[in-house]
């Protein structure tokens, strides 16, 4: 369906269809893609094409990619319903996309037409039931993805992903996310998604180990290049915690302890994830070859209490006997917030589970990072000015229920309050993302309480708040023009041996 704005205007765009996708390029302008399968057709004006995402045949801001993208955000975050902004602010619990049935992929296998993989007729690249119901009853569209089966059925997911959301509401398109994957030990957590031949480099206290931040910037542009071929286009990442406490299990994660060398691989490797260039550049260093970063863990989680972790209900609380909080927050205020591309400062921010104690002196409130009013909105929004996204680390809404399990809820400080409680005080703090949730109705009865409390008006404009800051991560990386991969491109990025060799040149400078 073509709509023409324009009588007798001279088309300015060409159009090829292929392995059911519509691959449209605009002279000097944005190439779009989407499915023959999803029901978007084509508008039309000066001569130019434009998805219409939504089906209404009319050009509305939020589909003209000439326009700046703050008009674009502005225009369809009016236009959503609150449920809808709702779904924005779920990020899925972990998904897997594998038939192995090793104990991480089992965790989190879903099934087909309610039977298990091996025993229906699906593939292992096809939407589960589970990803089906939250893509469509929840209006989740941010997904966590650890384990793959390879670089080609990621992206074959991503595709189905992409188009299945594409022909829903407001063809808003899913952004997909993985944690590091990228280092040598392919079977633990973290690493648990690799999928084959990525690169392998030094996990993060290795990249810190060669005290190079063009390595590491170098390794953001190479690692974000290869998450954008396998679909994804946020990292988890960077951990820029302070490792004040050796004994903590994350030790190995994070830049070490200097504050000085964290606080500058912390720029760099924001800015080697986030930045495009040349053709792939679509505005300020942002563009389809970009990756957000969402820095961690704030207001750095690196003290915990005898090296115990958060994850666990006997590691809840961050302390700091040597008076020295104002050092952890460094690497983000000074790194992941001041960066040399024009980027500017990192996309995203994830509270850690600790509760930093006895730190909010005003308030007088020992609550877990996300749940604080005082770290999230008056000290990371009001005094460092930060105004991307912030977003819950996994499950710290849900009911704590065994002291020594790590997938245990993780509702530090606030056990007391009901799960709409927690997501209310959550949203209040200043937050715009719940890790871990698939379900929004947790989301839609805080709205309720805010509206009992507040009034429509305020809590209408929080909620609308959020989802400008949440688009903007969608938009800023192209993903409205052009959420699809080429699986022969990703077959030939996803472990260059180009990228094979750096890694390994910075294995072995990591050696110490």
């Amino acid at each position: 369906m073509i709509k023409e704005s324009i009588e007798g205007c001279k088309k300015k765009w060409s159009q090829l269809i292929e392995n059911g996708l519509v691959t449209i390029k605009n002279e000097n302008g944005a190439t779009l893609r989407f499915s023959t399968e999803s029901g978007i057709g084509i508008i039309e004006a000066d001569g130019y094409a434009f998805k219409d995402l939504n089906r209404n045949g009319k050009l509305q801001p939020y589909k003209d990619w000439r326009l700046p993208i703050s008009e674009r955000i502005e225009d369809l975050a009016n236009q959503l319903t609150i449920s809808e902004i709702a779904g924005l602010m779920l990020y899925s619990g972990h998904q897997a996309v594998t038939s192995s049935k090793n104990s991480f992929a089992s965790m989190f296998a879903g099934t087909y037409d309610g039977l298990a993989l091996e025993d229906s007729t699906a593939v292992v690249s096809d939407l589960t039931d589970q990803q089906k119901e939250f893509l469509t009853k929840d209006h989740l569209r941010h997904i966590l993805v650890t384990v793959v089966e390879s670089p080609e059925i990621s992206a074959t997911w991503s595709n189905n992903l992409q188009a299945f959301v594409e022909g829903i509401g407001h063809g808003i398109p899913v952004n997909i996310s993985s944690d590091p994957r990228h280092g040598a030990d392919a079977n633990s957590e973290y690493n648990a998604g690799a999928g084959g031949d990525i690169s392998k480099w030094p996990e993060a206290l290795g990249l810190a180990a060669t005290f190079e931040p063009e390595l590491v910037r170098d390794f953001g542009h190479i690692a974000g290049r290869e998450y954008r071929a396998l679909g994804i286009a946020t990292a988890l990442s960077p951990q820029v915690d302070l490792a004040t406490e050796p004994r903590w299990m994350r030790f190995s994660g994070t830049f070490g302890e200097g504050v000085k060398l964290v606080t500058d691989l912390s720029e760099a490797y924001c800015s080697g994830f986030q930045t495009s260039e040349k053709a792939s550049e679509i505005h300020s260093g942002w563009g389809y070859t970009s990756v957000n970063a969402m820095v961690k863990h704030w207001p750095g989680g690196g003290s915990g209490e005898a090296g115990r972790d958060a994850h666990y209900a006997f590691g809840k609380y961050a302390v700091y006997p040597g008076g020295n909080f104002k050092e952890h927050l460094k690497p983000f205020t000074e790194g992941a917030f001041k960066l040399k591309g024009g980027t500017e400062k990192a996309a995203a921010v994830m509270p850690y589970y600790t509760i930093s104690t006895n730190q909010d002196l005003k308030n007088r409130e020992n609550v877990g990072n996300g749940y604080s009013h005082y770290l999230v909105q008056e000290l990371l929004r009001d005094e460092y000015g930060y105004d991307g996204v912030v977003c819950t680390d996994w499950g710290i809404t849900k009911d704590h229920q065994e002291m020594d399990s790590f997938l245990s809820g993780k509702d530090w400080g606030v056990e007391e309050l009901t799960v709409a409680e927690r997501h209310y005080k959550v949203l209040l703090a200043g937050v715009d993302q719940f890790g871990g949730n698939n379900e929004v109705e947790p989301i839609m009865a805080a709205y309720e309480l805010g509206k009992a409390e507040f009034g429509k008006e305020f809590i209408e404009a929080r909620f609308r708040r959020s989802a400008k800051r949440l688009l903007r991560n969608l938009f800023q990386v192209g993903l409205f023009e052009n959420p699809y991969i080429d699986s022969a491109k990703t077959k030939k990025t996803v472990g260059h041996p180009d990228f094979m060799k750096k890694g390994f040149e910075a294995q072995q400078k990591s050696i110490i």
